[in-house]
């Protein structure tokens, strides 16, 4: 077993340290991926642990293995836990793990603007309130570390607790998270299991809903089975579909490129005519670029508009058009107009704010 390198988050001492033993002393343990492979997103990982312990091997190294084996650098974070140190501390501790990681993205390889946070339970928690407790950075701060901004691109809290009061155990310890979420939380993808006893799928709800609230980006996925404290899921074939469900959530954020998307327009036919309702996808050739997609009708004359903001990026694509429906407008007679969805694809080269004509061919 062997990590590439830890390293202290405060090497003088961090702040309200009540010794100088090694749970005194916040760190990270460094994993980088295959440079050939890596695609320059980076993600700190905080296992869990209820506030106690550090549950570092299924929740921290494995999980650092898996994100290295997609390209991801990997940061897994020491943080102080109790009795000896209140979860503010452990606050302490993921911010400065973020600004540290940003301040060295260039020596791993990160980019600053593609850096997220992942935790597990109490590991989620203190995802969820460095998500909601980040600042821009000091920069007139003589530490460069503290210069950087604390605040995560992306998170992700795994059966997380958010907000000790509802849930009635350890109240002081798990302060509100969702009570803070504003508009400027980042991007957040959401995991739990229906069945959890120990966290009730109820605090990833209150998360959600804040989120939802103030119109972040979210994603949510309630799983029927599984107890807590799964970490990536092994040995569950349905519960471990969560780690590629959000390598796709990434990869659809533009988390995974640097690549700037680009607005796409142009039409779509069918033997020279406009279907009815259909959807066009662009799948880029590199697996690491986000697709793009869009809905078409007929009172379009199959015309398509994508902004930049959910476009494609420049480069090779196979773009799939699913038929749908010659029903347009839709009818209340129950009729039907096809005898199934359709499927047509091409392939082409987007370019930035290139205009397509797509026609396509039955038989």
């Amino acid at each position: 077993m062997t990590t590439d390198r830890s390293v202290l988050l405060w090497p003088g001492g961090a702040p309200r340290a009540a010794g100088d033993r090694v749970v005194d002393r916040p760190a990270l343990t460094v994993h980088l991926p295959d440079p050939e492979h890596a695609n320059g997103a980076g993600v700190i990982v905080n296992p869990g642990g209820g506030y106690r312990v550090l549950a570092s091997d299924h929740e921290g190294l494995q999980v650092a293995r898996w994100l290295n084996r997609a390209g991801i650098a990997a940061f897994v974070l020491r943080y102080r836990v109790g009795p000896k140190y209140h979860s503010d501390v452990s606050l302490l501790d993921g911010l400065r793990a973020v600004r540290y990681v940003r301040a060295h993205a260039a020596d791993w390889g990160v980019a600053p603007h593609r850096l997220g946070m992942l935790g597990f339970s109490a590991g989620g928690h203190l995802v969820a309130a460095v998500g909601t407790r980040c600042d821009p950075g000091r920069p007139d701060s003589p530490d460069p570390v503290e210069r950087e901004s604390s605040r995560p691109d992306f998170l992700v809290p795994v059966y997380a607790v958010v907000n000790g009061p509802v849930r009635g155990r350890k109240a002081d310890e798990y302060t509100p998270a969702d009570d803070r979420v504003t508009s400027d939380t980042p991007p957040s993808f959401i995991v739990h299991t229906h069945e959890d006893t120990i966290v009730s799928a109820e605090q990833s709800l209150l998360f959600y809903k804040a989120l939802l609230d103030a119109g972040v980006e979210a994603e949510l996925h309630v799983f029927g089975h599984g107890e807590h404290g799964l970490g990536l899921g092994v040995g569950d074939p349905d519960l471990n579909r969560w780690p590629r469900l959000l390598l796709r959530w990434l990869r659809r954020r533009g988390f995974l490129t640097d690549a700037q998307r680009t607005a796409v327009s142009g039409r779509v036919t069918l033997d020279g005519k406009p279907m009815g309702m259909a959807w066009v996808t662009f799948v880029p050739e590199d697996d690491r670029s986000p697709i793009a997609r869009v809905r078409i009708h007929r009172d379009s004359d199959g015309a398509f508009e994508i902004p930049a903001a959910v476009g494609p990026v420049p480069g090779p694509h196979r773009v799939e058009v699913h038929h749908l429906s010659e029903q347009i407008p839709h009818t209340n007679t129950g009729a039907y107009s096809m005898d199934d969805a359709k499927r047509y694809e091409t392939r082409l080269a987007v370019a930035p704010g290139v205009y397509l004509d797509l026609p396509m061919r039955s038989g």
